[in-house]
């Protein structure tokens, strides 16, 4: 018995054993899965971070490399320049609007035929480049000249000629716009709104652009100047009655399109919780509905339209109108702004529903919202190059029209269009009436001092009201009434494009 108890000993030893190891086989076969395991996790991650960096460098080349190429202290500025001349900056209709020259000693110099004419516009390219010839910095420093003969130029030490950008600016009606804003200091921005071509664009005060660099030391020391400042794009001003566009288009939203039901009594002024809001030279507007209000620009009748809206709707449509975000646009530009809060008082509401209060806007933004409600709803992108072209007149790039973003809907544009419509035929832009082509336009005098009578003159508008080719918007510093100064000027901008 014993002898067989030793065997079964032997045996279970034996068995023991076995087990070990196929338990250490399994252990060893799980460490080695899990090795495995974290080298694929260490080569995936490897992998991703490689594509990550390739596609960064995709991007950089195609999107971001202009701009780091358009930094004045990027070194290749200086070698293309070198082997470049700087090309042409035309207009639409084919004029010089920048041009490098070589004297008989081999000097280069930038010229500005028009002068100040174009002067933020197409900017200058020394101490920086601003305008277009910052946006098109790196087509007038390349060129595409024949390859035969830029290997001759290279072997005779010859400089190539330079790409042209074709912009899409019209001379005649910059000079109207320029002309027509006179000794006033403001902006104006004629712009088509089907596709957003920019045909005019002025701002003052303004400069030489041949004087740059002699005049540049004087306006750095100047820190009161705000003469380089391109007031159409960059300019923050409060919108005036130009608001009660978005103020209308909220009412609109929120009473289920239908305005019908509105009826104010105006006295000239409205007092609520204390509080007064007077209408612009205290003017009596009798009873108003909703159209009336909009047309006689009424302050105390929209001061109450305000009062009854829901202010998230409000907010809600500020954020549509482009307030309160970086324009996505290769034009440099300010930020428009809405502050009122969900919890704002009384007084806050009445004067922000009338454009006055924290609200502040460009005039570019004002020409996207006006010229989306031209085009259905929808806003087109801004842009000033239309094409690229060798000197030889060879197309090297053509940049088409592109959608924006849609503000709102077409039946809200066709809303505020008949809005807008009766601005012109009854209302406070009249001067813009009876003309040979129809408006549809909003004015706007936007105070801007403890002084209630020291205000900016606003006009935005539109023509022909049934099928847009033109949007006008203007802003005169300081100057009053936009219906008095504003209007008339939109009128020679206006004729200007239709007399071509």
């Amino acid at each position: 018995m014993a002898g067989k108890k030793r065997k079964n000993d032997g045996e279970e030893i034996l068995t023991e054993n076995k087990a070990e190891s196929r338990a250490d086989r399994k252990k060893g076969k799980k460490k080695k899965r899990n090795r495995n395991r974290e080298l694929w996790i260490v080569t995936y991650v490897f992998i991703l971070c490689m594509l990550a960096v390739i596609g960064n460098e995709i991007y950089f080349v195609y999107a971001e490399s202009e701009t780091a190429v358009n930094n004045s202290y990027n070194p290749r500025q200086e070698l293309l320049a070198s082997k470049n001349i700087r090309g042409q900056i035309m207009s639409a209709d084919g004029e010089t609007l920048a041009q490098t020259v070589r004297g008989e000693d081999g000097e280069e110099e930038r010229l500005y035929p028009y002068g100040s004419l174009f002067a933020h516009v197409v900017g200058y390219s020394t101490r920086g480049k601003t305008g277009v010839e910052y946006l098109g910095n790196m087509a007038l420093l390349n060129s595409n000249a024949a390859i035969g003969e830029k290997i001759q130029n290279e072997l005779t030490s010859q400089k190539n000629i330079g790409d042209n950008v074709i912009t899409t600016l019209d001379v005649e009606v910059q000079k109207a716009a320029y002309d027509a804003l006179g000794v006033y200091d403001g902006a104006i921005i004629v712009s088509e709104p089907s596709t957003g071509r920019i045909i005019a664009m002025v701002s003052k005060p303004d400069f030489d652009p041949n004087e740059i660099a002699a005049i540049w030391d004087d306006l750095v020391a100047d820190e009161s100047s705000s003469v380089l400042l391109n007031r159409a794009t960059q300019g923050l001003y409060p919108p005036g009655s130009t608001f009660k566009m978005i103020t209308a288009l909220a009412y609109y939203r929120q009473n289920g399109g239908d305005v019908s039901g509105y009826h104010y009594q105006c006295t000239g002024s409205l007092t609520n919780n204390g509080h007064r809001i007077s209408c612009y030279h205290g003017s009596v507007h009798g009873s108003l509905d909703f159209q009336k209000s909009f047309e006689k620009s009424c302050n105390s009748s929209f001061a109450n339209i305000g009062l009854s809206l829901q202010l998230e709707g409000l907010e809600d449509t500020c954020e549509d109108m482009l307030f309160n975000r970086k324009l996505n646009l290769s034009i440099p530009t300010s930020q428009g702004s809405y502050v009122l809060g969900t919890d704002a008082g009384d007084y806050d509401i009445m004067q922000t529903v009338i454009g006055q209060g924290k609200t502040q806007i460009t005039p570019l933004q004002l020409n996207m919202i006006t010229g989306a409600i031209a085009n259905e709803g929808i806003a087109m992108k801004p842009y000033l190059i239309d094409r690229i072209e060798n000197y030889n007149g060879g197309i090297v790039k053509k940049y088409e029209p592109e959608k924006y973003a849609t503000l709102m809907t077409p039946e809200e544009a066709g809303f505020l269009t008949g809005l807008m419509e009766g601005v012109v035929e009854n209302g406070t832009a009249t001067r813009l009436r009876g003309l040979s082509y129809t408006a549809a336009g909003k004015t706007g005098s936007a105070e801007f001092s403890e002084n209630k009578a020291d205000s900016h003159a606003w006009f935005t508008g539109f023509a022909p009201v049934d099928d847009p080719k033109v949007c006008v918007t203007i802003i005169v510093e300081g100057a009053g009434s936009g219906g008095e100064y504003a209007v008339p000027i939109a009128k020679r901008v206006f004729d200007a494009y239709f007399s071509q």
